[in-house]
């Protein structure tokens, strides 16, 4: 039985929309890492990599990885974009949880056109971020490039306020709202364990102990050191 053609087109957005949320990290983007995003096979992810190659919306270099091309980077952004936009109508307008928007915005995000799209930017009088703190891509205005770096990459007393979750997911969403992670707040790391161990973190006088994957989720915006004063 063949895939239906509405199903075939969600599947190649969110490969799409996958790749462009990897690129952050890798360039080009390596099969596996896509693969274990989408909790599919490497042999199945390669397959649908030569479809999208032959509809010249990536490019292959074999044994490294995939990059977009200009029009499967269009594509992936307008993808994410009708996805953030709807996550801010589901929390602002809505006020459906911080966590539950995301899954909810996945679903919406295949099924939403180019009207409705600009019809509900303009209603929330274009946001530039998500609830979750990522950017919203805008048509014909470039993602500006991040400033900020995973809380994995942090020392011990180094300070910075949470500025995104990237890349979104309903397992890391749910586990940071439990603890009331969110953008916006100041945190400090205070202890970081040996081998690669949990890194401790305090928000206000609460302290909280991240594994390393979760916090390669977290990205903040670092304050510079301040200079110690001189003893006199």
């Amino acid at each position: 039985m063949s895939v239906p053609e509405h199903h075939f087109e969600e599947s190649i957005e969110m490969y799409l929309k996958t790749i462009r949320e990897l690129s952050e990290k890798y360039d080009p983007v390596p099969i596996a890492p896509l693969a274990e995003r989408l909790g599919i096979s490497n042999t199945s992810a390669n397959e649908m990599m030569h479809r999208l190659q032959d509809r010249a919306l990536i490019t292959h270099t074999p044994y490294k990885g995939v990059s977009l091309t200009e029009s499967g980077l269009q594509r992936a952004q307008q993808v994410i974009r009708r996805h953030r936009l709807w996550e801010c109508f589901l929390v602002d307008k809505l006020k459906i949880s911080w966590q539950q928007a995301h899954d909810f915005a996945c679903r919406m995000e295949h099924v939403t056109d180019r009207q409705v799209t600009d019809a509900l930017a303009a209603f929330l009088e274009h946001p530039e971020t998500c609830p979750h703190g990522n950017w919203i891509p805008y048509n014909g205005k470039n993602t500006p490039k991040p400033q900020d770096i995973p809380l994995s990459d942090l020392a011990v007393g180094q300070r910075g306020t949470i500025a995104r979750i990237h890349p979104e997911s309903a397992l890391v969403l749910d586990y940071l709202a439990a603890r009331e992670l969110k953008p916006g707040l100041t945190v400090e790391v205070i202890e970081i364990g040996p081998l690669n161990g949990p890194i401790t973190i305090l928000v206000g006088q609460q302290s909280h102990t991240l594994g390393r994957e979760v916090a390669t989720y977290i990205y903040l915006l670092v304050e510079e050191a301040k200079p110690k004063k001189e003893k006199k």
